[in-house]
């Protein structure tokens, strides 16, 4: 396996990661979930991807139960959840979004359901209209500072809403993003080649690709 830089930060990550998107909970229980990821970790891979939102939390609760259950040591693989959708299939205002209440309490949750102390990388999973970007860069600012999580990121913004972080980072000394989670495959690359290209050269952004395999998926061939 090789492994990658996460933009400009010292964390490397492998290649390949595994994702918990269309799987955990409907297709693979805990007892499946400890298989497939004893054959993750036996190929290399150190990157285990999941959010809140995927099938309403319990998701991270199948990816927790299995990491525990094959006891690797914390310090050699990373997990990642997002935040926005929220864990609950009838939310509350303060349930969903990017506010500094729904950050931080997601990240709490999602920590629990991962059965971790921290997460490695956690995401805006979209950008949030009815929050101002500062706030949400401040809860992620201050998580980082309390040791919950170590870096993070966006999903799915537009290159002027994640400018717009960076630079709200700068001028006010906070932590800023360090990487994207953009759609990327062969139908899907205008936004990733085009779009985001400046800011990837002007910030020196990571990526984390969801969706690689779009094409096959819609052929039915995998």
């Amino acid at each position: 396996m090789k492994y990658r830089r996460l933009g400009k930060s010292g964390l490397k990550v492998s290649e390949l990661s595994f994702g918990s998107w269309v799987t955990f909970n409907k297709q693979v229980d805990s007892k499946l979930a400890e298989k497939m990821f004893g054959i993750c970790f036996d190929a290399g891979i150190n990157f285990f991807d999941n959010a809140e939102g995927y099938e309403a939390g319990e998701s991270e609760v199948v990816m927790g139960n299995a990491l525990k259950s094959l006891n690797r040591p914390r310090d050699s693989y990373c997990v990642s959840s997002k935040v926005f959708f929220g864990s609950n299939k009838n939310p509350t205002p303060t349930q969903i979004g990017l506010s500094r209440k729904h950050v931080t309490e997601a990240c709490h949750q999602a920590m629990k359901r991962l059965q971790v102390d921290y997460l490695d990388l956690y995401f805006c999973h979209r950008a949030d209209p009815e929050t101002p970007i500062g706030e949400t860069v401040w809860a992620m600012h201050n998580l980082v500072t309390q040791g919950k999580i170590l870096y993070w990121g966006t999903s799915e913004w537009t290159a002027d809403e994640i400018s717009e972080a960076y630079e709200f980072a700068f001028e006010n000394n906070l932590t800023p993003p360090t990487m994207e989670q953009p759609q990327y495959n062969l139908l899907d690359r205008k936004r990733f080649e085009i779009e985001y290209a400046p800011i990837f050269e002007k910030y020196e952004m990571g990526t984390t690709i969801w969706s690689l395999w779009h094409l096959e998926l819609s052929q039915g061939n995998i």
